[in-house]
């Protein structure tokens, strides 16, 4: 038990780059396509992926809850779209052979993501096959669409940038407030 509490904390401490003093912990992850990588995957839907992770400790067993707010931007279609779910850490044998850290869903059957944090931390592996959308704000049903993933659109690397990156990804001011004290 011990050693599985220790190997929960280091990895947060990869995944928030050693930062765990606060209730909430956030990390962001993002990348710009260029017009040169977009030429060279014709089938590529998405033109700017971001992915906040963020986790808060269950006060009672202090154990770190994960969710993911993911943003996205299509090539051509206007707006900015969005999702938002749990995730679940994934250890093991079978984790490792699919090289998956992460599994983060959308409720309701909405899809979701697969994410594997690199070795130096510095970016994460996004594997898509298909994942309820939102555009803009509009989280009604009639407003959603589906990312699925195409030739071009089944895996992601994004780099870790600076939160603030995905202040646009915020929930509301208390989210975004502590966000910006990282």
């Amino acid at each position: 038990m011990a050693d599985e509490k220790q190997d929960a904390t280091d990895f947060a401490k990869r995944v928030f780059a050693d930062n765990l003093d606060q209730p909430t912990e956030y990390a962001c992850f993002s990348r710009h396509y260029d017009a040169e990588h977009l030429a060279e995957h014709p089938l590529q839907k998405v033109s700017v992926m971001r992915l906040l992770v963020s986790a808060e400790r269950d006060p009672e067993d202090k154990t770190l809850k994960y969710s993911f707010r993911l943003g996205v931007n299509f090539r051509n279609r206007p707006g900015d779209f969005d999702s938002s779910g749990d995730c679940a850490r994934l250890t093991g044998e079978d984790a490792a052979k699919q090289k998956i850290d992460f599994g983060c869903s959308v409720d309701c059957d909405g899809g979701g993501i697969n994410v594997n944090l690199a070795q130096d931390n510095a970016y994460v592996i996004v594997m898509l096959s298909g994942i309820r959308i939102w555009k803009g704000n509009d989280n009604d049903d009639g407003a959603a669409t589906e990312l699925k993933a195409g030739a071009d659109d089944k895996v992601f690397h994004l780099d870790r940038v600076n939160v603030n990156e995905c202040a646009s990804l915020a929930m509301n001011r208390k989210e975004l407030a502590a966000m910006r004290h990282k």
